[in-house]
């Protein structure tokens, strides 16, 4: 027989499945009945897949005004992040891995309304204006923090708040991550450093090589997200609306 390839805009079964269970359990939010709410996640993953503008969502999948405005509610309530919340807990922490990538900004996440690039967590680099992503992953590589900074930020900035209350046995960056403060903030609780030393360090210090290979695993989660177009490229003027698409294609990458 044919090969008939899956729509990659539609959720299987499985996943919703787990997504609806998680729904149920979150007070503030009208979520209808299963079929129109599937009918409203799946919308967001038509924007999340195709990086196309609300306006541009086939009618079929809905009012793209009534989809935005319920994404909207949604992100301001915390349910996307809460959905991911919730997947996170089977993390396997023996390994937590560390870094930051560049999602360049589109002409359209310019200009929020009362608001300022420096709020939306945008700003110039040698990059161009854009956002910095910065992302911990599990020991399998699967994302459980996200912190959005402008693209101007140092990745060192992020190191304690992306660790914050992970109890990880080791951490895993590269040479950006390499501070006197963050070693010793890592010493203090026990989590084991593999990270290289600077070139231009005063007193050098060992490394574990072979450890600080596994450390492929967040740049290979950071490939995976930016499949999703609107990942790739931030297309939202709120950093909260954006962050709710981060946090939603990786719940995607968890349901998998």
């Amino acid at each position: 027989m044919p090969h008939i390839e899956q729509d990659k805009t539609r959720l299987k079964d499985d996943a919703w499945d787990r997504i609806w269970e998680k729904l149920k359990t979150i007070h503030g939010i009208k979520i209808g009945t299963p079929w129109t709410c599937r009918r409203f996640v799946e919308a967001v993953l038509w924007i999340l897949r195709a990086g196309g503008q609300w306006r541009s969502l086939p009618a079929e999948r809905g009012n793209w005004n009534s989809i935005f405005k319920r994404f909207a509610r949604w992100s301001d309530k915390g349910v996307w992040d809460q959905i991911h919340a919730t997947l996170v807990e089977g993390a396997d922490l023996q390994d937590v891995s560390i870094d930051s990538t560049t999602a360049r900004a589109h002409a359209c996440a310019a200009g929020a309304a009362n608001s300022s690039a420096d709020h939306e967590a945008l700003g110039r680099s040698r990059g161009g204006f854009g956002c910095k992503i910065h992302a911990a992953v599990d020991g399998l590589g699967m994302p459980i923090r996200f912190i959005l900074t402008g693209g101007q930020a140092a990745d060192i900035t992020q190191g304690i708040p992306l660790m914050k209350d992970i109890l990880a046995e080791a951490c895993l960056a590269d040479k950006g991550y390499d501070s006197d403060e963050f070693l010793a903030w890592l010493k203090a609780r026990g989590i084991k450093a593999v990270i290289p030393p600077r070139a231009n360090r005063k007193e050098q210090r060992e490394c574990d090589w072979w450890h600080y290979k596994e450390r492929h695993v967040v740049e290979c989660m950071f490939g995976k997200l930016k499949y999703y177009r609107r990942i790739a490229m931030r297309y939202e003027k709120k950093a909260i609306n954006f962050m709710s698409m981060l946090t939603f294609a990786a719940t995607l990458l968890w349901l998998r």
